[in-house]
């Protein structure tokens, strides 16, 4: 066992000793690891530099070669600059010399002028002179004074320029209305053909059918009540008579007509016919009846392709269709103005889209629900304004009969198309007194000028036939008075078509053989 410690202390001491032994060593190795480490980080460091200042070096190199560029460029510039400037400075003193030169001549030609007008104003003083005693004796011989032939061949002059003037003013007209009206007649004439018109006129009577007479009782209903609440309701008079299976619905407002009619036409399917029930089925065919309107004017804009329309114009242009002016449905006659104005607004190369919207709605003032006093082409174009409608198409509404100033170059065609529509044959009947009355106005208008004796109208207002006293009228006379009365009954009066003018000068000679 002592051996064993003996051995082990031996150990430790020599592993002591070893250890202190081999601490030199050890160190003298890292020391020279160490070494090896910074002097290789010198060298990589040393390289890192260079390539640094070599880059900088390039950099610099780059920098101040592009300086130099710019410096020369702008030298360049500055240099172009000067050139210039010597150029104008050259140019300036050229002029300035040239100016010099022009002042001495006009100066040199002030002097000449000035002597020649002393020359001129001693000459014009001896021609007036002249002149005076010239004037003078003209007096003597004429027994005039100068006031008294200036009067005279003023008056002369004056007659004679008039007559001149309205020969030429006429001419004038007539080469215009020629060439005018050819064009004219060929826009309206193709734009006619273009579009499919059809002739219908409107009734204020709607007979409704029966299958038989004993129906008729029951709509009459004891002692006529039932009869009594239909009109109560719908404000048409019912007429029944001995028509056979037949009664009479008689009212000027069509809606109200159609609304009896289909009334009627579901009470009688229905059998039971009292006044509830009647007041029942009328508000129910009152709002069929406005969705179908509604149904009208959206059918209508999608045919003629006007979009964005308001819900509102939608609607009233749907109320046109159970409307009538002058026989004509104003439904049917709107979408032949739209068509017509589509195709003029084309010829004319104009906005086709919006001539076609303006002829849709402007006759949307005949529809009025509350305001019937407004004419109806300001009120059409107070809608138009408020449901956002284009100003020319607002303008063509309201100056389609003149109440306002026409702005726009649709105006004229609205009018022109609506005439057109309005005025062919079939379109529209015309109530006699009317037509009479207009005959009567166009004899008064020619019976209102100097000279005429008798005016007649002849065929159906489409001649006017002017008989003129001989003595007091020339031939001359003659050609002015029949253009001033086509010219006044175009500024005054409202007529279809044309009207020719035929103004008669007829000389008698008279003697009696005793």
């Amino acid at each position: 066992m002592t051996e064993i410690v003996f051995i082990i202390i031996g150990l430790l001491v020599g592993v002591a000793i070893g250890f202190f032994l081999g601490m030199p060593i050890i160190k003298k190795q890292q020391k020279g690891q160490a070494d090896l480490l910074l002097e290789e980080a010198k060298n990589k460091s040393e390289a890192i530099k260079q390539t640094k200042m070599l880059e900088a070096k390039e950099k610099f190199l780059s920098l101040k070669s592009e300086h130099d560029k710019e410096v020369q460029r702008r030298n360049s510039e500055i240099q172009s600059t000067e050139n210039r400037m010597k150029q104008k400075e050259q140019s300036l003193d050229d002029k300035i010399r040239a100016n010099k030169i022009k002042e001495e001549e006009i100066e040199k030609l002030k002097v000449k002028l000035q002597s020649q007008q002393t020359g001129l104003s001693r000459k014009e003083q001896e021609l007036e002179q002249a002149r005076q005693e010239q004037l003078k004796s003209l007096e003597k011989i004429a027994n005039l004074t100068i006031e008294e032939a200036k009067s005279q061949m003023i008056e002369a002059v004056k007659a004679e320029a008039h007559t001149d003037a309205m020969t030429q003013s006429k001419i004038i007209v007539e080469e215009a209305k020629l060439n005018a009206t050819k064009e004219a007649k060929r826009l309206v004439l193709q734009t006619i053909q273009r579009t499919a018109a059809e002739t219908a006129i409107e009734n204020t009577v709607t007979v409704f059918n029966l299958e038989n007479d004993d129906v008729k009782g029951r709509i009459i209903g004891r002692e006529g009540r039932n009869i009594r609440a239909i009109e109560a309701a719908t404000g048409i008079e019912i007429i029944v008579d001995d028509t056979p299976e037949a009664i009479v619905l008689s009212g000027f407002d069509p809606i109200r007509r159609e609304i009896a009619r289909l009334s009627l036409h579901r009470l009688v399917a229905d059998g039971r016919i009292h006044p509830a029930r009647i007041e029942e089925i009328v508000e129910k065919t009152k709002k069929d009846i406005e969705q179908e309107i509604i149904e009208i004017g959206q059918r209508t804009v999608i045919d003629l392709g006007v979009n964005g329309l308001h819900p509102e114009l939608i609607r009233i242009v749907g109320r046109l269709r159970y409307r009538s002016s002058y026989g004509q449905n104003l439904l049917k006659h709107s979408r032949e103005v739209a068509n017509l104005c589509a195709t003029m607004a084309t010829e004319l190369g104009l906005n086709a889209k919006l001539a076609k919207r303006a002829g849709l709605l402007h006759d949307i003032g005949k529809v009025p629900e509350d305001d019937a006093e407004t004419p109806h082409a300001l009120l059409g174009m107070k809608w138009a304004e408020k449901y956002g409608e284009h100003p020319e198409v607002c303008n063509a509404i309201g100056a389609h009969h003149d109440e306002i100033e026409m702005t726009s170059m649709l105006s004229p065609i609205i009018q022109a198309c609506d005439a057109i529509s309005g005025s062919r044959p079939g379109a529209r009947r015309e109530d006699s007194e009317n037509y009479i009355k207009r005959l009567k106005d166009l004899e008064a208008l020619a019976l209102s000028f100097k000279g005429v004796e008798k005016a007649f109208a002849i065929q159906a207002g489409r001649e006017l036939r002017v008989m003129i006293d001989s003595e007091r009228a020339s031939d001359k006379e003659a050609d002015n008075l029949s253009f001033e009365i086509s010219q006044k009954i175009m500024k005054e009066m409202i007529y279809p078509g044309q009207i020719k003018i035929t103004v008669i000068r007829e000389k008698r000679a008279v003697n009696y053989a005793k």
